[in-house]
């Protein structure tokens, strides 16, 4: 059983086409990559998947991992995020829909700004369970 709701998720394409998730399965409906070229477009789509990213969802048809970001956001004075959690509910929503963690990295932004105020970004790679 899957807790994903039903809704339009990215293909995987790598176009920006989209997919419609029936809450069980990926149906044959799909809707075309939103319009808007150039780079205004082009940052719009990718802050689109950033923040689709986190969110739990089934691979593609055929595809057995799924690849999530989050960011995690440093306190901007003083260390640590607190934000720790965020992660934690993003691996175990993927693991709810039968995926394990294959692999995870983070990057740093480097930038400490006025008193800290990092970003910290980690791709997750899942595997499906079979």
């Amino acid at each position: 059983m899957t807790n994903t709701q039903a809704g339009w998720y990215d293909d995987g394409s790598g176009t920006g086409a989209r997919r419609w998730w029936d809450g069980q399965k990926w149906t044959d409906q799909y809707e075309p990559p939103p319009a808007g070229g150039g780079i205004a477009g082009a940052v719009r789509r990718i802050e689109e998947e950033a923040v689709a990213g986190s969110h739990a969802r089934p691979a593609v048809q055929g595809a057995s991992y799924v690849v999530l970001q989050v960011i995690l956001k440093e306190k901007l004075w003083g260390t640590g995020s607190g934000n720790l959690t965020e992660l934690e509910h993003a691996l175990n929503a993927q693991a709810s829909l039968g995926y394990r963690l294959h692999t995870i990295t983070t990057a740093s932004s480097g930038s400490k700004g006025i008193g800290g105020g990092d970003r910290i970004q980690a791709t997750m790679v899942f595997e499906k369970i079979t």
